[in-house]
């Protein structure tokens, strides 16, 4: 079984470690350095936010170029992204999707099942997200739903929990010999940041929507979610799938440390398609109605 160092503790607290970039990264470090005289991170050991501006540019282009290859080469890409909430699954995945296509890359964010679903096969759901050829799938959440939210707040009975433990590594073996990239990424979060990041979101109206019941729920529950990754990760971190874990208590570097690695996962290539000599319009006889006769929004601007 994989080994991964663990981010999430009963107590929330991780080994302290000197900020470093990803390994094979030494190219974006290069091009992301800030101006001479300054340092790459703050005084609050946090990526400053001149270094990530200029390397998020840089893996952004090449994210466009992975979506080339992936629609070329007629990929079935999957990755999953899990952790606590606040932890920054949605900014990472905003950072992916920002510049590529949505026919491409696309997001699955799946909200409770109904009724109907719930008496489906568990994996039944998931399945018809799974991506096709040319295609890759960003889960926000998946179904480590069953081993993790579930599980902590009592939403399925004990042996329907086992039974994921049990089925889940055979049911992604079965992804991986269908042909399928399967990546999986555990965004790590302290207990004390998280509740940084829900006290911002408290505080700022515009952003309380954020702070859900769940939410709540969930940072009281702490240790008992602590207690559900570690399980999960026992049965599910295989030679097949394994988990990768991103330390996340610094979101900007967890972005971009999650996207280096992303792209280090393919060996693609450059197959962009050259730029196209844009037609001229076509002469047609058409007269179009008034203008007056059409309802413009108010010209505020």
């Amino acid at each position: 079984m994989a080994q991964h160092q663990q981010g999430d503790t009963g107590s929330g607290t991780d080994v302290a470690r000197e900020p470093r970039p990803p390994e094979g990264a030494d190219d974006a470090v290069a091009l992301a350095e800030p101006p001479e005289g300054n340092v790459r991170y703050s005084k609050k050991g946090k990526l400053k936010g001149s270094v990530y501006d200029l390397e998020m540019e840089r893996l952004q282009e090449q994210l466009v170029l992975l979506q080339y290859w992936v629609q070329s080469q007629g990929l079935k890409v999957l990755v999953i992204f899990e952790g606590r909430g606040s932890a920054g699954k949605g900014g990472v995945i905003k950072s992916i999707t920002e510049r590529t296509s949505p026919r491409t890359v696309r997001v699955v964010a799946l909200p409770k099942p109904t009724e109907r679903e719930r008496t489906r096969w568990y994996f039944q759901r998931y399945v018809e997200h799974l991506p096709a050829a040319g295609e890759m799938v960003l889960f926000d959440r998946s179904w480590y739903n069953r081993s993790n939210v579930e599980w902590v707040m009592g939403f399925c009975p004990p042996d329907e929990h086992e039974e994921f433990l049990r089925s889940c590594p055979e049911f992604e073996r079965m992804l991986v010999r269908s042909g399928i990239v399967l990546l999986k990424y555990w965004f790590s979060v302290s207990y004390e940041e998280q509740t940084k990041r829900f006290e911002a979101r408290n505080a700022e109206p515009l952003k309380r929507w954020k702070l859900s019941d769940m939410d709540l729920a969930e940072h009281e529950l702490y240790v008992k979610y602590s207690m559900s990754k570690d399980t999960t990760f026992q049965y599910t971190d295989t030679k097949q799938a394994p988990w990768w874990v991103v330390p996340s208590d610094d979101k900007k570097a967890a972005r971009l440390n999650c996207i280096n690695h992303l792209l280090s996962q393919f060996q693609y290539e450059d197959v962009a398609p050259e730029p196209v000599e844009l037609p001229a319009m076509r002469d047609i006889p058409y007269v179009r109605p008034p203008m007056h006769e059409q309802t413009f929004v108010p010209q505020l601007f």
